[in-house]
């Protein structure tokens, strides 16, 4: 599953992340509640985690935030909060279910599984397109204008991040933690290396170029 962890407490992030790591799960972390609404707004979820009390906003409004713009991934609230007032608060504000710290790892992984299997179907996409650029998650298949592109795995997982993100532009720092999952700068051009890559099989046969680069930004798909 697609995991968002928002937690601002770095052991229990890093344990946590660590941990759901090792279970097979892609798990996307923030440690303030503004880049916990920014993630949860713009990439495709299963699972969202989210700490009680963090910095810029609580989990708890960042929650009522998404509720009231219609996203409804499931979430698992994490508090040090035991009261029953605020577990009922939580719930009331569209949280999915509730766990007080401290608690064990084996438990949040259940709960996050429970969660997981309750998510509609429905809301999987199995389809991306980006101007003439179309990819199948499913069949692992590209086609630019009709036409089939035959992509290695990590230049198909750049693709499928820039036309996750639609119209936006991807840093260097995001694509190495999703698609390499660096959390470090390994100080090598292995982002350069297989964009270039990529990007000479898009457009071969003199097409226009697919993705915009500006220089300290990041990169970005064209969508037109």
């Amino acid at each position: 599953m697609r995991i968002l962890l928002a937690e601002d407490d770095d052991d229990t992030r890093h344990f946590v992340e660590r941990g759901l790591g090792e279970l097979g799960h892609n798990v996307i972390a923030a440690a303030n509640g503004g880049d916990a609404l920014h993630f949860a707004l713009t990439e495709q979820l299963d699972v969202l985690i989210l700490d009680r009390m963090m910095p810029d906003l609580d989990g708890f409004s960042v929650l009522k935030r998404l509720r009231a713009g219609g996203i409804t991934v499931p979430v698992l609230m994490l508090t040090a909060l035991g009261r029953i007032e605020d577990r009922v608060d939580g719930l009331e504000a569209g949280a999915d279910d509730y766990l007080v710290k401290p608690f064990a790892f084996s438990e949040l992984a259940a709960r996050i599984q429970a969660l997981g299997r309750r998510a509609a179907p429905a809301a999987v996409t199995t389809q991306l397109t980006a101007g003439d650029i179309e990819m199948n998650l499913l069949t692992r298949e590209v086609r630019r204008a009709g036409q089939a592109v035959l992509l290695q795995p990590r230049e198909f997982r750049l693709l499928e991040e820039l036309m996750r993100h639609g119209g936006e532009f991807v840093t260097r720092t995001m694509l190495l933690e999703r698609v390499w999952d660096f959390h470090f700068d390994p100080q090598t051009k292995i982002v350069e290396t297989h964009m270039s890559r990529m990007r000479a099989k898009l457009n071969e046969g003199d097409r226009m170029d697919a993705i915009e680069t500006v220089r300290g930004v990041g990169y970005r798909i064209r969508t037109a």
